[in-house]
C-alpha cells in the first residue's frame, strides 16, 4: 500500500507540474480564448465542431487541470489515511486542495467575465503554491522509511531570515514576471540586461518600467541566493539537507537567470519560456521545503529548551 502511495503522490506532483507548465502554454500562446467564453465546455459544446490551435491548447489545460483536481483529491483522502499522523499531513492536504479549486475558479472567471492583468498574473502564484503542497505531501510520503529525515534539525536564526525572506521574495520575483506575461512586456526591453542600446539604458514607458522592475526583481534575489549558498557553503556543511538545498539551489537560480536572459535574446522563444517557467516551480518547491525545514526546526528547538529545562530542576 504504501509503495502504491509512493508512485501514486510522485505521479501527482509531475501532473501539478504540468499543470502549471500549461497554464505558461496558454498565456505564452495567447490561448485563453480558445473555448471563447465558455467553461468548462468549449464554445458550449462539448466536442467542439471548429478546431483550432488555440482551442486545442486551452482545452488541454482544462483536461488536465481536471485530472488534476481528481488526482490530488484522492492523494489528499489516501495520505490522510495513511500517514495523517505526521504533523503537517492534513494541513498539506486540505492547503493543496483549496489552492487548487481556487486556481480553476480564477482561470474560469477569466475566461468567462474577464480580468485584468493584476489579477490574472495571480493566477500562477496561486498555481505554484498548490504543486509546492503536493509536492511536500510527496516529500512526507518518502520520509515515512527515512528517505528524507529532517525532523532532529536545528537550524541558526540567520538561516531561518534567509529560508523565509527569500520564499516571501521569490513570491514577489514570480508575481512580477507573470505580469510581465500578462501586460505583454515581455519584450518591451529587446535588450539584456539593459533596457536599450539609448544613453543610461533607462526605461521611457510604462511596459518597459514593467519589464525593468521584474529584472530588478530577479537580479536582488539572484544576489540574496548566491550570498545565503555561500553562508550554507561555509558554515553548514554539517548540515546536508541545507548544505544541498542551497547548492542546488544556487544551481536553479542561475539556469533561471539565464532563461530569462535567453527569453528576451530570442524574440519570445516558447521553448525557452517554459523552460523559464519550469524551473521557477522547481526553485520554488525547493524554498516550500525550506520553509517545513524551518517550522521543524522551531518545533525541535522547543522541545530541546523544555527537555534542557526539566532537566535543570
Amino acid at each position: 500500500m504504501q509503495r502504491a502511495l509512493k508512485w501514486f503522490a510522485v505521479l501527482t506532483t509531475v501532473i501539478m507540474l504540468c499543470v502549471l507548465i500549461g497554464g505558461a502554454l496558454v498565456t505564452k500562446t495567447e490561448s485563453g480564448a480558445g473555448c471563447g467564453d465558455s467553461w468548462p465546455l468549449c464554445h458550449g459544446e462539448l466536442v467542439p465542431s471548429e478546431i483550432t490551435f488555440e482551442l486545442v491548447i486551452e482545452l488541454s489545460h482544462r483536461l488536465v487541470s481536471g485530472l488534476a483536481g481528481i488526482a490530488v483529491l484522492i492523494l489528499s483522502i489516501w495520505s490522510w489515511k495513511q500517514i495523517g499522523h505526521v504533523r503537517e499531513t492534513k494541513f498539506l492536504a486540505i492547503l493543496s486542495m483549496f489552492f487548487l479549486v481556487l486556481q480553476a475558479l480564477i482561470g474560469a472567471a477569466a475566461v468567462m467575465w474577464g480580468q485584468s492583468d493584476a489579477v490574472l498574473a495571480l493566477h500562477f502564484g496561486i498555481s505554484l503554491i498548490s504543486f509546492a503542497s503536493v509536492l511536500l505531501l510527496t516529500l512526507l510520503i518518502f520520509e515515512v522509511d527515512k528517505k528524507f529525515d529532517s525532523k532532529t534539525l536545528i537550524i541558526d536564526k540567520t538561516m531561518k531570515f534567509h529560508m523565509v525572506g527569500i520564499i516571501v521574495y521569490s513570491y514577489v520575483v514570480v508575481y512580477t514576471g507573470a505580469y510581465v506575461r500578462h501586460k505583454g512586456a515581455s519584450l518591451a526591453c529587446p535588450e539584456w540586461p539593459m533596457c536599450s542600446g539609448r544613453a543610461g539604458g533607462l526605461p521611457t514607458t510604462l511596459h518597459e518600467w514593467i519589464q525593468m522592475g521584474h529584472r530588478m526583481a530577479a537580479g536582488i534575489i539572484f544576489i540574496w541566493i548566491t550570498y545565503t549558498a555561500w553562508r550554507a557553503f561555509k558554515y553548514h556543511k554539517h548540515q546536508k539537507i541545507i548544505y544541498k538545498g542551497w547548492m542546488i539551489a544556487f544551481i536553479l537560480v542561475c539556469m533561471q537567470v539565464t532563461s530569462g536572459a535567453f527569453v528576451v535574446l530570442s524574440g519570445l522563444n516558447l521553448f525557452v519560456s517554459l523552460a523559464h517557467a519550469l524551473i521557477i516551480s522547481c526553485l520554488f518547491g525547493l524554498f516550500s521545503y525550506f520553509l517545513l525545514l524551518v517550522s521543524r526546526s522551531n518545533l525541535n528547538t522547543e522541545v530541546s529548551s523544555t527537555t534542557e529545562h526539566s532537566f535543570s530542576k
